[in-house]
This record gives structure tokens, sequence and C-alpha cells, in this order.
């Protein structure tokens, strides 16, 4: 009873943090504050201003969030309206999961956003910041090779005579 105890305890301190979780969810491979993330993705994953799926929005850094914030587009609602998974908004280490996050910029471009805060029950009254999104296909990343082209490279080429298609 006592180990349930202390494990349960152990888990319960621990908070879980935006990075690891968006990481988690998007299988993008970055690491270090959120902050860092877009200029990070910059050469390695596409990057962009339109919300999509599966692809993370990445939040500036502002006296308020001074690590910066990232979560996962879960659903594209509408053209200002979204709904989003993350970790670590409304209370330490709270996940959760298709939250609203509204586009509040003037010209509809996602530069400015609203997200549902719990404590309220609603969207929370700070505008935040965004940077953009990164999409989880990574930019520089050829295909797999098919097994005839690594039986092609393991091989000399005398051997390559009997491997189907050489």
């Amino acid at each position: 009873m006592v180990l349930l105890w202390a494990a349960m305890t152990g888990e319960a301190s621990a908070h879980l943090q935006c990075v690891p979780y968006a990481r988690r969810l998007s299988g993008i491979e970055i690491h270090g504050d959120a902050r860092t993330w877009w200029q990070q993705a910059k050469g390695r994953y596409q990057r962009g201003s339109i919300p999509k799926a599966g692809a993370v929005i990445a939040f500036a850094a502002t006296n308020a969030m001074p690590l910066g914030h990232v979560a996962v587009i879960d659903e594209v609602v509408d053209a200002r309206h979204v709904l989003i998974d993350h970790a670590n908004w409304s209370a330490p280490g709270m996940i959760e999961h298709r939250v609203l996050a509204e586009d509040v910029s003037s010209d509809g471009d996602w530069s400015l956003v609203r997200i549902f805060y719990a404590p309220i029950g609603g969207l929370g009254a700070r505008s935040n910041p965004v940077r953009g999104f990164i999409y989880p296909n990574a930019e520089n990343v050829s295909p797999a090779p098919s097994p005839i082209e690594i039986a092609r490279a393991d091989q000399p080429e005398a051997a390559l005579r009997n491997v189907p298609g050489g």
C-alpha cells in the first residue's frame, strides 16, 4: 500500500510540460524550450501560417509565457477556429484534449490567438502571439529505400544478376 501511495504521489508531482507532449503527439523531433521550436524547425520541417490537423502551433515567448508554448492541432473547425491538444496550460501538468483556439488577429492570419482556459470555462482573456505552424512531415527526408535498392547497395555488381530487378 505504501509503494502504491509513493508511486501515485510521485506521478502527481511530476508535471507534464507542453514540449514532450507535443513531440509525442506530432512525431516532430524537436527538443528544447517551446520558444525555440519555430527556429529549430527551419530546414527540418515544413513551416507555414495555415493550421492543419497534426501540425504544431508554435507560440512566441512573452512576459506571460517566457518559454513559449506548443500545442498540436487536432481539428480545423473553420477559418478562425481549431481544436488543439496540449499540456500545462490551464493548470500545471494538465493535459487538455480538443480545446478551442480562436484566431483573433486583425488580418485573420493566425498571428494572434486566444485559447480555452479551464478555470473560467471559456476563452482566456489574453491574446497570444503565434510564430506559425510546424507540419510533421520532414523537409529533407528521402523515402525509405526498397529491398531491391538495399540489396544493390550491399552486393557487388556480379551478384546483382541474381537479384530480382537487377
